[in-house]
């Protein structure tokens, strides 16, 4: 059965492909279109009767009818000699399926799995050798800026266990949080409990002083409660509670004082659009009054 290590860095890409390309330029240099389209395609790699060939998961950067580049996704967590077979035809296939460049990346929950599942895999013709391209959270940079936290919260949420302990501790738990109260339903409460089952005590302590600060008892709503309220309340209503949040949990993250004139006019807004362009302003201005104008 699929474990949380397992599921949740392809949850995550399921949910904002963006993260592949963000993470095959900064753990691995590649150089790839700005801006490009990124979007997800079919995992199975049939195209006959025989056995079925089906990756975690796979994603094209640019043009879905003519990308640049095609990514097979993995998430493993330890080496298994079958995958040594598997991998280069999911790599040849996607190849062969939209006729472009294609790279082979594999999740792993740790250092020891992730070097294990990168030893080259020899094809017997000279010179064709497959190296996968493997990461741990802690080869992701540490996310230390809430506007890039709130870009993209699924790599400040991957990558906060494996930086909780260096210098940045404070400003990544405090990413990481935003993050989590820029996500709503499910999909946030999925997140913030991996997180915090990754996080060892000081973490959660740190954590817990962060959402106490900035008046917040979100962690125990996410964990506890907020499955349960978004139900009852719909979907709608859960975006609105959410986006209420990251505004002010991201104000709070940059050290800007709320005063409560401002935090009453973003508790009392049940505008989704209004709360959504106070979240993306929340990233980039100084003051919080800069929020209402």
């Amino acid at each position: 059965m699929p474990t949380t290590d397992h599921e949740l860095p392809l949850e995550m890409i399921r949910n904002r492909p963006q993260l592949v390309p963000t993470v095959l330029q900064t753990v691995f240099g590649l150089k790839l279109p700005k801006h490009a389209q990124t979007t997800l395609a079919s995992e199975s790699y049939a195209d006959a009767n025989p056995a079925e060939l089906r990756c975690d998961a796979t994603v094209l950067v640019g043009d879905p009818k003519a990308p640049t580049l095609g990514v097979v996704v993995e998430s493993q967590l330890r080496s298994r000699e079958e995958k040594t077979y598997s991998w280069p035809a999911y790599v040849a296939m996607l190849r062969h399926r939209h006729k472009c460049p294609v790279v082979l990346v594999v999740f792993c929950p740790d250092e020891a799995s992730a070097r294990g599942c990168a030893a080259p895999i020899d094809m017997g013709h000279p010179d064709w050798v497959l190296k996968p391209l493997t990461l741990h959270p802690g080869d992701l940079p540490p996310i230390t800026d809430p506007a890039i936290a709130l870009q993209l919260p699924e790599l400040a949420i991957l990558s906060a266990p494996a930086h909780t302990n260096g210098p940045d501790r404070l400003a990544v738990i405090r990413c990481a949080a935003a993050a989590i109260a820029a996500l709503s339903g499910e999909v946030g409460t999925f997140y913030h409990d991996y997180m915090v089952s990754k996080f060892d005590d000081p973490a959660k302590k740190d954590l817990e002083e962060i959402v106490k600060i900035d008046n917040y008892q979100w962690q125990s709503e996410f964990a506890i409660t907020h499955r349960a309220e978004g139900k009852a309340e719909g979907k709608a209503e859960g975006k609105v509670e959410a986006d209420t949040k990251g505004v002010l949990l991201v104000l709070g993250a940059r050290g800007i004082s709320v005063p409560d004139n401002v935090r009453e006019r973003v508790t009392n807004c049940t505008d989704l659009d209004q709360l959504e362009r106070w979240l993306q302003r929340a990233a980039v201005i100084d003051n919080a009054d800069e929020l209402l104008d």
